[in-house]
């Protein structure tokens, strides 16, 4: 691809194909003219596009998902605020986030995980959902309701929480269970603020 001048949304409807195959940058010049390329030529460009990542993700929030969640939590018996609070946590309401270790979807669930919960595609929400409600739904079972050790498991194994009995002494973890329950009580706060104003 050379460098040119197309409209913007010319370029918005090729970039939407569901493979990117090369990092794609931009440059605005002083007309406001847009030049895209994915050899750029001076350091005013900047990448739009990065190879070989997911499709890009329009833009989510928790109330496009609360249905799912909502089914998904019902069905397992689970806080559908501490299922909220996971998901903003691990993707931020993103169903294409993938990590560098290789966690798919909202829940970020490693293909192990989405195997073992019979996800067939762990980039489709509703799947996703299911299959991380369900893995929580287990590790609580598992930990007797404890939440803390729940999502410590969740984060860096069973295995991990066992060895460590408890949570284990690694900062990513410790970190992971203390934003998630801060999350979570936002989320209650919220709902609890919503009920009085209801029924004052």
């Amino acid at each position: 691809m050379n460098p040119s001048r197309i409209p913007l949304f010319l370029f918005l409807l090729c970039t939407a194909a569901p493979v990117v195959n090369a990092d794609v940058y931009v440059f605005k010049d002083n007309d406001g003219v847009l030049t895209f390329t994915n050899v750029p030529t001076h350091p005013g460009y900047r990448r739009v596009l990065r190879e070989s990542n997911p499709p890009p993700a329009p833009f989510y929030s928790s109330t496009l998902f609360n249905e799912m969640i909502q089914s998904a939590a019902t069905r397992y018996n689970i806080d559908a605020d501490l299922v909220r609070a996971v998901i903003k946590v691990e993707s931020d309401f993103n169903s294409n986030a993938r990590s560098n270790k290789g966690a798919m979807g909202l829940m970020q669930l490693m293909p192990e995980t989405a195997r073992l919960h019979n996800v067939l595609n762990a980039f489709d929400p509703n799947a996703n959902i299911e299959g991380g409600v369900r893995h929580l739904r287990t590790l609580l079972g598992r930990y007797q309701g404890d939440i803390e050790l729940s999502l410590a498991a969740y984060n860096a194994g069973v295995n991990a929480v066992e060895k460590h009995r408890g949570i284990p002494p690694f900062a990513e973890t410790r970190e992971y269970v203390r934003r998630v329950l801060r999350v979570y009580d936002s989320y209650r706060g919220a709902a609890l603020q919503a009920i009085r104003q209801i029924n004052p």
